[in-house]
């Protein structure tokens, strides 16, 4: 080989290095870019929901039923009507969501059913909130003929099933195996290993899965519109149109009135409250554990 090659070698690898190192640089400018417009946007939508909702805040709010035009009011029985739901929605959709999460990590994997259970709900997963909320409306309301907070509550079950079932699964596979052989080989059976071993062990991850549901429903409004739809009354009968926040705030931040847009605003702050509190908790259990 001649001698003179190597400098030759020398200076395309410089050039390729150099051309590696500008290509990064460009990667990491747009990342920065877009991380700092998507922040930027954020950052306005809080600011305006402080700066609008934080001056309406009194005790009248969580006391008081909605008002109507250009009245003093609050937002007790839309808080309560919304509690009531996402509540039973949790109680319906969280269970369902567990057992199946726990059957397709530990009693079928790999099946044609467990394939076809993880497809269907990775459809329910991506589908948006208003087609659950009109099947529901399809299903419920049109064969009963009333909407309904029981109706609310079924469509966001709905939503909170998929994502448990991925959170569950996700954190049973995170289970070391030998860990399920050891209770084996103590002569455990199949259902105890199950409930004192691998759930036990993934217990911070399936309640942040479930938490990770309450925050996405607390502020579904699609579903309500065409299930429990709204009133004005203070109640805890479900068979008949509920109040709820979501579809309270759609209703009054739409209305020319004063009063309305400023308890509009008073709601989506509370909302937002809620979702940042419920997500920080579930990044806390998640961490420690």
């Amino acid at each position: 080989m001649n001698a003179t090659s190597f400098p030759a070698n020398r200076d395309v690898q410089a050039a390729f290095f150099a051309r590696r190192k500008w290509i990064n640089r460009i990667a990491l400018t747009l990342s920065l870019g877009a991380m700092i417009f998507g922040v930027f946007w954020l950052m306005w939508i809080l600011w305006e929901t402080l700066s609008l909702g934080l001056g309406g805040l009194s005790l009248t709010l969580f006391t008081e039923n909605t008002p109507p035009p250009n009245d003093m009011g609050g937002l007790a029985n839309a808080i309560w009507g919304s509690l009531l739901m996402v509540a039973l929605a949790t109680l319906i959709g969280a269970p369902i969501g567990v057992l199946s999460g726990v059957y397709l990590a530990e009693y079928n994997p790999r099946g044609a059913l467990a394939v076809t259970v993880r497809f269907i709900n990775d459809l329910l997963l991506s589908a948006p909130s208003i087609v659950i909320g009109l099947f529901v409306y399809a299903v419920i309301v049109l064969r009963f003929r009333q909407f309904s907070g029981w109706a609310g509550a079924v469509a966001l079950a709905l939503i909170v099933i998929p994502v448990v079932i991925r959170t569950t699964e996700n954190m049973l596979a995170l289970i070391p195996a030998s860990l399920r052989e050891a209770a084996y080989a103590l002569g455990a059976p199949k259902w105890k290993v199950i409930t004192r071993v691998t759930l036990n062990a993934a217990r911070a991850g399936v309640i942040t899965g479930v938490l990770l549901a309450v925050a996405r429903i607390s502020g579904e409004t699609a579903p309500l519109l065409f299930t429990a739809l709204n009133n004005q009354f203070w109640t805890t009968d479900l068979s008949g149109p509920t109040a709820n926040l979501p579809v309270t705030i759609f209703q009054f931040a739409m209305s020319p009135y004063e009063n309305w847009q400023q308890l509009a605003w008073v709601g989506v702050f509370l909302i937002t409250l809620a979702v940042l509190g419920l997500n920080i908790l579930a990044r806390l259990l998640s961490r420690r554990k």
